[in-house]
């Protein structure tokens, strides 16, 4: 455990200096209530960084800060992209988009509120990238996210076609998307995925990360964010907002077409909403300029 006198010390600074320490922790805990979080100092690569403890309580192992958010990753996105899939699989034709619009935000909303604490629960490389962009996770982490969310996606699809009956399977092209048909819908496409993933990326960051704005609704809002951008952009671009989302489905059925408009409109919405929060709406210890004296 951290030493009480350090834990005051470390507070009495932050306060003091009005903004981050200049290593993040690791893992975005988002449920915590303010009076259980505290810094310690922790080695990290080559020097010390500052790193949550856990209601006094610093991670104490190599396993706890790098490797289990990495394996809670690699299961979340796993659950996540299996639920996703099936339910696309399964879709009755007099639902619509409403059966995977709300199976993929309510699944996504209890797995952040289940895992949120060990890794952030993130199970989205393009919310890895805006995390990382706004201070939320520490830069030698995002690739190791990245792999172990796209092994995660991998492991979803393809326990998805397996409980599928086979028929169904391919009718749903195996959940890949397949909503871009024609070159001419391809600038309509990455329009919607940038937009419909500015607003999940700003729904993580503000609602889960920005001190300012955080709050314990935030798993919630954060599935409610993945349904109303499925209901609303389903039919233009299919609404994936995930690159893992779409890639695992895409090695499994063998479906690539137009694949690159899943990772470039949410990896440059990831792109915008860093800027933004940096430089504009984020909370004084995030943004970069306009700082109140």
């Amino acid at each position: 455990e951290c030493p009480e006198e350090q834990v005051q010390a470390s507070q009495a600074a932050q306060a003091r200096a009005g903004s981050r320490a200049l290593c993040p922790p690791v893992p975005t805990h988002f449920f915590l209530p303010q009076a259980a979080v505290s810094m310690c100092d922790r080695a990290f690569g080559s020097g010390k960084a500052k790193e949550l403890s856990m209601g006094g309580r610093c991670r104490g192992s190599w396993y706890e800060r790098f490797l289990q958010p990495c394996l809670a990753e690699l299961l979340g996105s796993a659950l996540f992209i299996f639920i996703g899939c099936l339910s696309v699989i399964e879709n009755g034709t007099d639902t619509g988009l409403l059966q995977p619009a709300l199976a993929h935000g309510l699944a996504l909303g209890l797995l952040i509120a289940t895992l949120g604490n060990i890794s952030g629960g993130h199970f989205n490389p393009a919310v890895s990238l805006a995390a990382t962009l706004i201070g939320g996770l520490n830069l030698v982490m995002l690739l190791p996210y990245w792999i172990s969310q796209l092994c995660g996606g991998l492991i979803g699809a393809a326990l998805a076609k397996a409980v599928s009956p086979e028929e169904r399977f391919w009718n749903a092209s195996g959940a890949a998307f397949v909503t871009v048909q024609e070159s001419g819908q391809v600038v309509g496409a990455v329009v919607a995925e940038f937009i419909l993933t500015t607003l999940l990326a700003l729904a993580v960051c503000m609602g889960a990360l920005n001190q300012k704005t955080q709050g314990p609704l935030a798993p919630f809002s954060i599935g409610f964010a993945v349904t109303v951008d499925i209901l609303a952009g389903g039919a233009v671009s299919g609404a994936c907002m995930n690159p893992a989302r779409a890639f695992g489905p895409a090695v499994v059925a063998n479906h690539w077409d137009f694949h690159w408009i899943y990772w470039s409109g949410p990896l440059l919405a990831s792109l915008l909403v860093g800027m933004l929060i940096r430089l504009f709406i984020g909370d004084g210890k995030t943004r970069l300029i306009l700082k109140g004296r």
